[in-house]
């Protein structure tokens, strides 16, 4: 029985071979989420075994390093095609209907962990009365809540920051430059004119005109990934392992789901 590749690997190669194709990365993808996957039932057995922080702590980090992997590959193809970095193909319509600048919402990690927090707290209510303590996420002391609470303010601050770049940037469609470009075409279309010549200068120009927007767009991508990875890291850290382990399961669990989910859909409607 063959090894699949790792998600590593498939980086390494692209990187090697410089194959940074949408449909290169839609494999990377589907090797990582593999991953995600086995890495989901590593940590389901981390909860239910309840292992020594050590061991707690050295799978959490093995998890963070996996999503560190996704971003990092995620930049590098954003290099070469932005666009399909954007609109990915390996998403199901179910997750892009709800994707904020080429993948989640960072404000969303806030809701997952006081969604879990409270379903945790409420099942184990009894416990918490008597000063048992669950280490879980319904067991978050004062001073993790007010923590978390500095955190959503900011990463919800540079959040709007973010969405208001990319509104600006949206709107440099319709700027002077662009509005000339789609005019003149259309008026060469109109009389006929299809000379070579004429047709590799108007090619440049419109290369040289759609090249800041794309860039533009790049750096976007990678301030709004930075913010993803960058919350996800400042969450774990407030967290003891032991929760950060309940969060992680959570975090895995919607994600998966949802991909699940949504290509479920999909193929009903192909068919």
């Amino acid at each position: 029985m063959s090894v699949p590749p790792s998600s590593a690997l498939y980086l390494s190669q692209a990187t090697e071979h410089s194959n940074f194709e949408g449909e290169s990365f839609h494999k990377f993808f589907d090797c990582w989420i593999s991953e995600q996957s086995q890495h989901l039932n590593d940590l389901l057995a981390a909860e239910s075994n309840q292992v020594p922080s050590e061991r707690a702590q050295a799978l959490i980090e093995k998890v963070i390093d996996h999503y560190e992997l996704y971003y990092k590959a995620k930049s590098r193809w954003a290099k070469h095609d932005v666009l399909a970095m954007l609109s990915p193909s390996w998403r199901s319509s179910l997750e892009e209907a709800f994707l904020w600048i080429g993948g989640w919402r960072p404000s969303m990690a806030f809701h997952l962990l006081y969604s879990k927090s409270s379903l945790q707290f409420e099942a184990r209510l009894n416990e918490l009365i008597q000063g048992i303590r669950t280490c879980d996420l319904g067991d978050l002391s004062a001073a993790q809540l007010s923590e978390f609470d500095d955190m959503q303010r900011r990463a919800i601050k540079e959040e709007r920051e973010i969405t208001d770049m990319m509104a600006k940037h949206q709107e440099t469609v319709a700027d002077a430059p662009m509005v000339e470009l789609s005019h003149v075409v259309t008026e060469m279309i109109r009389a006929n004119e299809s000379g070579e010549s004429e047709n590799k200068e108007l090619e440049d120009k419109i290369e040289s005109t759609l090249e800041p927007k794309v860039e533009g767009l790049e750096k976007i991508l990678h301030k709004a990934d930075d913010l993803r990875l960058r919350t996800l890291q400042g969450i774990v850290n407030i967290l003891s392992p032991q929760q950060a382990i309940h969060f992680l399961i959570a975090a895995a669990e919607l994600h998966l789901r949802l991909h699940e989910w949504g290509k479920k859909k999909d193929a009903k409607k192909a068919n």
